[in-house]
């Protein structure tokens, strides 16, 4: 198989799982909008190359407008993808791995996907963190926990972006940091960017400024808790059970 029919047979297998969850999600405008975000494309990018206006996307994703049906969908998922191809596709690239292998689940303690995102803030009041650095915020569709000695020390770069899993607008909370300067550094040298990263085992002050630098400068929300790890997992969990819309 040649590199160009690998990559048309990436794309295809990651353009069908966009457009299900999409079309089978019960909001569907939640889930538009996540993977507009996952590809870091703003909403009139994203109607400029579709030829409307971009109320129209923003009447999508909040559920303004009816949902789109299947050809719709379709429509704005290979925008999405042609989009990001015109940019040498490095987002599609970096789900390459996702479609094929297990995302280093050896250093995942804990994951979770929400159907409606948390909004910053409020992740930090219900785990009792310090905001480092505010960073950009977007919503939060979702953690994962990651014991971050396994993640830093035995996963490639490229196994590292697999602990995303399917959207990467989600907290990684690293466990079992001394000065969380590690886990900013294995960030950087990722394609892909979190919506916001927790370390876990310090207070805000004990930071390393090093690490909130890093974070400055990709713009990443940082925050810095030491609540035990089993309630934090428990207290997120439960937050998307028992979720009112605010």
């Amino acid at each position: 198989m040649t590199e160009d029919m690998a990559h048309e047979n990436i794309r295809q297998r990651l353009a069908e799982k966009m457009a299900g969850e999409i079309t089978l999600s019960e909001k569907p405008g939640e889930a538009l909008k996540k993977w507009r975000l996952n590809f870091d494309i703003a909403q009139t990018d994203l109607s400029g190359y579709l030829g409307v206006s971009p109320s129209v996307i923003s009447d999508y994703e909040s559920g303004r407008r009816k949902s789109p049906g299947t050809l719709i969908v379709s429509k704005i998922v290979d925008a999405l993808l042609q989009i990001d191809s015109s940019k040498g596709g490095q987002k599609i690239h970096s789900y390459e791995g996702m479609l094929y292998t297990d995302p280093g689940a050896k250093a995942v303690y804990a994951t979770y996907e929400y159907t409606y995102p948390i909004q910053l803030a409020k992740l930090a009041t219900l785990i009792e963190a310090d905001i480092v650095n505010k960073g950009v915020e977007k919503p939060l569709y979702g953690f994962t926990v990651v014991d971050s000695k396994k993640a830093i020390l035995e996963l490639s770069s490229h196994e590292f972006q697999k602990l995303y899993g399917w959207s990467t607008e989600r907290a990684m909370i690293f466990t079992k940091v001394s000065t969380g300067k590690s886990p900013m550094v294995a960030i950087r040298v990722t394609n892909l960017k979190p919506g916001a990263v927790v370390i876990h085992g310090i207070r805000g002050n004990q930071v390393d400024p090093m690490a909130k630098k890093m974070a400055e400068i990709d713009r990443i929300p940082l925050l810095a808790t030491t609540m035990d790890i089993d309630e934090l997992v428990d207290v997120l969990k439960k937050y998307s059970q028992y979720h009112i819309i605010e």
